[in-house]
């Protein structure tokens, strides 16, 4: 009986001991419309606190039918990485319709950094940063 008890809290304690040394990460979700774009200033601004291992997912309003697309810069590499990037065509058949360009960044390591979005025409003469999303990431 007593091996018993004994036995029993332990697989207790191994399962407590297990169960601390989980990982868990946080998924912040933005979600950015043309709308949204069209009644700022042309420019958006978030601030994040994340911790190594949590993840920023950011969906923004995409029209390449236009002859625009997103791009982005770090001021620092190594505190972010891109995960993934898609683009998701429109839900109707209306052409020219906008459809959504979706980022995720896990953060890796402690530190900060800005990730400055422009949405432009890439060519010599096309509109530049018509709209322009920025993301201040402060990782603990």
């Amino acid at each position: 009986m007593k091996r018993k008890a004994i036995a029993t809290a332990m697989l207790i304690l191994l399962s407590l001991s297990l169960s601390s040394c989980i990982i868990t990460s946080r998924l912040i979700e933005v979600d950015i419309s043309c709308e949204d774009f069209r009644e700022n200033p042309k420019s958006i601004l978030n601030d994040f606190e994340i911790e190594v291992g949590d993840k920023i997912t950011v969906s923004l309003c995409s029209n390449p039918t236009t002859g625009f697309e997103w791009d982005y810069e770090m001021s620092e590499d190594n505190v972010l990485k891109e995960e993934d990037h898609d683009f998701e065509e429109p839900d109707t058949d209306d052409l020219g319709a906008p459809g959504r360009e979706t980022w995720t960044f896990e953060g890796t390591t402690k530190g900060s950094t800005v990730v400055m979005m422009e949405y432009s025409q890439p060519w010599e003469g096309g509109d530049k940063k018509a709209w322009t999303y920025r993301m201040n990431v402060k990782v603990k």
